[in-house]
């Protein structure tokens, strides 16, 4: 190759690169001040949502529409045939990638925009943890679907592909019954993941006891429930145990609850001045929802009495401290007041036995003689 078919080959390498970078530039520049526009507009406007969705959608769109730009300049270009297909073909898997990108923002922030309705740090939030349960797991469930989509539109893009699929159907009776057993759990997960959002036998920061631990729902996916102890480890149960097995849902129709503290005194003890303690516990406590307090003997044994006080709360956390709180000061309360009535072992000792008299002393055998020699 002399010099001049080198600088020809340039002139025309250099062309089509320009023709590509100047149309980059110019679907660049466009989307730039289109979105300068819109968040100008979007800031003007009382509600949030427009903002979100501007800043959500920014990315996705510039490169889409960098990628329609780049396939529109290819037209003018004069590449090989072989280089021009791969370029179409490679601009034509960036844009399904682009659109199911833009579609799953979109998604998100029409969750987002809905969700804002339902606050779940209100007080009474069992319909609004409810929402963002059933929203979430249908969430993850389009999004699944929405990626599996695209995965299915860029393989047809492969004309192998296209080719094994048409031999799959061939033999579809053969596949679907492979397929059919390799899936059951994962189609039974997703099953389970949709039954729960229908019924919610739990929904976040729902106060559960699984497996002995107890602990608040802090994430729902489609094949695992994730479980925030109470000392802050973390519980993962797979979805379907809420489907198959029975656990407690201490927040299903209510937060309030009802929880107890036991205390044992001595069985001499008064229970009044103990039953009026507890009130003025409960009432100077803000922990406490103003719903229910007693005190009451729920078992006597032959060393000790057990006292059971009942209190409510507005949730479980309050709960749990309430209850500690009702043990400290019932407990500080007898020791100070009634110390009498702190459990005692008694001993009884028996009276000790009158010394011996003369009379009762043994008498003295008489001396056998010993036999003679």
């Amino acid at each position: 190759m002399n010099m001049q078919q080198l600088l020809a080959n340039l002139k025309w390498l250099g062309l089509n690169l320009g023709i590509l970078a100047g149309a980059l530039l110019l679907a660049l520049i466009a989307h730039t001040i289109t979105f300068w526009i819109l968040r100008r507009i979007a800031r003007k406007t009382i509600t949030a949502s427009d903002d979100l969705a501007v800043n959500r959608i920014a990315a996705p769109t510039r490169i889409i529409t960098l990628i329609v730009a780049f396939w529109l300049a290819l037209e003018s270009t004069d590449f090989s045939p072989q280089l021009d297909v791969a370029l179409h073909h490679v601009a034509a898997v960036a844009f399904i990638i682009s659109i199911a990108w833009l579609l799953i923002r979109l998604l998100r922030v029409g969750r987002d925009v809905f969700l804002s309705h339902y606050i779940l740090s209100a007080p009474n939030n069992i319909h609004a943890r409810a929402v963002h349960t059933q929203i979430k797991v249908l969430e993850r469930i389009v999004i699944s679907v929405l990626v599996l989509i695209a995965l299915g539109c860029i393989l047809m893009t492969f004309d192998g592909v296209r080719q094994l699929g048409a031999s799959l159907l061939a033999s579809a009776g053969i596949v679907g019954i492979i397929l059919g057993l390799a899936a059951q759990k994962v189609i039974g997960t997703l099953f389970a993941g949709l039954q729960l959002a229908i019924s919610q036998p739990i929904r976040l920061e729902d106060s559960v006891v699984v497996e002995g631990e107890w602990g608040n729902i802090e994430e729902i996916t489609l094949s695992y429930v994730v479980i925030r102890i109470w000392d802050l480890r973390r519980l993962v149960v797979p979805m379907t145990y809420f489907m198959e097995k029975p656990f407690q849902n201490w927040t299903r129709g209510s937060p309030n609850l009802l929880g107890t503290a036991f205390l044992y005194v001595d069985c001499a003890t008064d229970i009044e001045p103990l039953r009026a303690e507890l009130s003025r516990i409960v009432e100077a406590s803000d922990l406490w929802d103003k719903k229910a307090v007693g005190l009451q003997v729920t078992n006597i044994t032959e060393r000790t009495a057990e006292l059971r006080a009942v209190v409510s709360a507005a949730n479980a956390g309050s709960l749990f401290g309430l209850r500690c709180l009702v043990r400290e000061k019932l407990l500080a309360f007898v020791r100070t007041h009634h110390p009498e009535a702190l459990v005692r072992y008694r001993v009884e000792q028996s009276p000790e036995p009158p010394a011996p008299t003369p009379d009762d002393s043994p008498q003295h055998l008489p001396e056998v003689p010993k036999p003679l020699q």
